[in-house]
């Protein structure tokens, strides 16, 4: 089982990056996915999540944009108008089943992260 996320770097305030987590060794029909981050300092935070519902954490609605391809076994974060306090370790993760959870203990794979840092 494996989880790679991609397509993290260096953007500029007010900029776009589209991350990219591919799943291997699981279908994920079968599971609810989201994106964590983590800045320095600070604890891991559920930024995005898609299963029966999809929840957005307030700093970023209207913003982020989660999508599934489960056809391609691949989760996608489109991040747009991005500001510096977006600066962070993203993380994708897997839970069995449809619910969406806040608590990173509820997730039973993780990817290893992809650094984002937004600085002019």
């Amino acid at each position: 089982v494996q989880l790679q996320a991609s397509g993290g770097g260096l953007v500029q305030p007010g900029g776009s990056l589209r991350l990219s987590c591919a799943a291997s060794g699981f279908t994920l029909d079968d599971y609810a996915m989201a994106w964590f981050r983590q800045a320095p300092g600070k604890e891991r935070e559920l930024v995005a999540g898609s299963g029966s519902t999809t929840l957005y954490v307030d700093s970023v609605k209207g913003r982020f944009t989660i999508s599934r391809d489960n056809a391609k076994n691949t989760v996608f974060l489109q991040m747009n108008s991005l500001k510096p306090e977006d600066t962070a370790v993203y993380y994708c993760a897997a839970s069995r089943g449809v619910k969406v959870y806040r608590l990173t203990r509820n997730y039973d794979y993780w990817g290893e992260g992809t650094q984002v840092t937004v600085s002019s």
